[in-house]
């Protein structure tokens, strides 16, 4: 499939363009692991967004019921004409995702599997799209760059944990499952990749409120160099003396920071500042 698929770019004239982060995936070993890594079967639905060439398409689609691929590229139309020729139960939908209603969409979508090689400039939000918006999206398979897997599945402590980790910990259970050198590209990026896979449902965190634990979560990670303490003074308005209280009650000294508490202690936290009345409603 590789020489094919160089030959159809050619033919069509096709040129990278580095604004949509355009690295396309060619080996067919890889796209078969990063298909099975999603234990998507027969009977299930697939979104798949920037489909580039179509070769990870083409792959997922020889497994699944359907195949709902986004690219926001139409120069590729021709290419994915072309390699996508014979594949019936794939639809390409030539749009920016980041644009789509979630809400709409899966108003015409049964539960269904998130699989794509993700540009790298559009991962963090998208992955966070789907986590904070999402009903019927089961779990999501993607290829990332390297640095933003270790981000994705930190540990509390580490100097990857952050904001998108204990974001993610709300409905989502993070891991690794491949290694990616940048030399299974074409073009060949500057980094490594890894294949994230993200198992969603709701109350994988339980809190009273999750739009409490996400104001929390920002505020903890507004400015590593601050305490938690003078993070929640700022974000929330409060007195020192309410900041205090809040993580003595869960468990916390003056002196903690954001990075040390574990998505299950932000959830405490939350609770707490919800149950007290901290948060002001929008």
């Amino acid at each position: 499939m590789e020489d094919k698929t160089g030959e159809v770019l050619a033919s069509c004239g096709f040129r990278f363009k580095k604004q949509f982060g355009q690295n396309f995936i060619t080996d067919g070993n890889l796209l078969s692991s990063i298909v099975e890594s999603s234990g998507v079967g027969a009977d299930d639905t697939v979104v798949e967004i920037g489909c580039g060439a179509g070769t990870l398409t083409r792959a997922i689609a020889s497994r699944v019921k359907r195949v709902l691929a986004f690219e926001i590229d139409r120069d590729l139309r021709p290419v994915l004409e072309a390699t996508l020729s014979g594949v019936e139960n794939a639809e390409v939908v030539f749009r920016d995702f980041m644009r789509v209603d979630l809400s709409l969409l899966e108003r015409e979508l049964p539960p269904y599997t998130v699989i794509a090689n993700l540009p790298y400039y559009i991962t963090t939000p998208l992955v966070m799209k789907f986590i904070e918006q999402s009903e019927k999206c089961r779990s999501l398979t993607v290829m990332v760059q390297e640095e933003v897997a270790e981000r994705f599945c930190a540990a509390a402590g580490t100097p990857e944990y952050g904001a998108v980790t204990a974001g993610i910990a709300l409905r989502g259970v993070c891991r690794v499952v491949r290694r990616v050198p940048r030399t299974m590209f074409r073009p060949m990026p500057n980094v490594d990749s890894a294949v994230v896979r993200i198992d969603i449902s709701d109350g994988v965190l339980p809190v009273k409120d999750a739009e409490t634990y996400k104001k929390v979560v920002r505020a903890a990670f507004s400015s590593r160099r601050k305490t938690l303490e003078n993070n929640l003074v700022q974000s929330f308005k409060i007195t020192r003396a309410q900041a205090s209280a809040a993580l003595a009650a869960c468990g916390h000294g003056a002196m903690v920071r954001g990075e040390q508490l574990s998505p299950e202690e932000f959830a405490a936290l939350a609770d707490y500042f919800y149950g007290a009345g901290l948060v002001k409603k929008a």
